[in-house]
Order: C-alpha cells, then sequence, then structure tokens
C-alpha cells in the first residue's frame, strides 16, 4: 500500500522514516521524496498488513499521513490510446496490449504527474 507522508522540518529534523523504520521492524520503500530545509513530501510503499501501523506512527512523530487506496487513474472513455504517456512515464506504467489498447500498471505509479501533463486529452488523473 502506498502512503503520501509530509512533514514540516519546523517540528525539527529526526530522520522519520528511520525511526519508523526501527520502531516497527517494517520495511518501507521510499518510491518518490521531495525534500528541501523546510518541508517535505514522500511516496512510500508498504505491506497492505502494516500500513495501518507505519501510518500511526508517521502521525505520532508529527507527519500528515494520506492511505492512497489508488494510483494514477485513466478514464478510458478520453483515453484514444495514443501512447503520449507511454515515453514520459519514469516507471513504466503504461504500455500497449496487442490490440493496441493502453494499459496501466496502477501500482508501478508514483504519482510524479507527467503523464497528466503529457496527456492531450486529459484522460489521466491523480488520486485526490
Amino acid at each position: 500500500m502506498k502512503l503520501l507522508v509530509n512533514f514540516s522540518r519546523k517540528k525539527g529534523r529526526k530522520p522519520i522514516i528511520a525511526q519508523v523504520v526501527r520502531d516497527t521492524g517494517v520495511l518501507i520503500n521510499v518510491e518518490r521524496a521531495v525534500i528541501d530545509s523546510s518541508e517535505g513530501e514522500a511516496l512510500i510503499d508498504v505491506p497492505d498488513d502494516q500500513c495501518r501501523l507505519v501510518s500511526d506512527s508517521m502521525i505520532s512523530l508529527g507527519a500528515n499521513v494520506r492511505i492512497l487506496e489508488h494510483g494514477i487513474s485513466l478514464n478510458e472513455s478520453e483515453c484514444v490510446d495514443c501512447g503520449a504517456c507511454i515515453s514520459i512515464c519514469p516507471r513504466e506504467v503504461f504500455s500497449m496490449d496487442n490490440d493496441w489498447k493502453l494499459q496501466l500498471a496502477e501500482e508501478k505509479c508514483v504519482l510524479c504527474g507527467k503523464c497528466i501533463e503529457a496527456c492531450p486529452h486529459q484522460a489521466l488523473t491523480l488520486p485526490l
């Protein structure tokens, strides 16, 4: 399961992810992170059965956490299978099947948003 974690450096410079790994014993895969001197956001992947434990631990350390049930969404009625999203995606989320129909591997998505900008028909959306 993916968690979107936001934190502020105003509350201190604790290594939140490392502390949660140490305290819970749950291995966390950081899929994307943007951190500067005042705040940060990380998209992490944790085992589904440990999601609540990791989320609660991060919240107790001052982070805001959103559990993401889904990654990128495709509106099939808007999609024309042009493939503009395929070449821009850094994680190979998109592909074409044998009938040249766009396929989506949602679990690979790191929510970077590059595909949304590339889609000429606005058929892709990020989770709210």
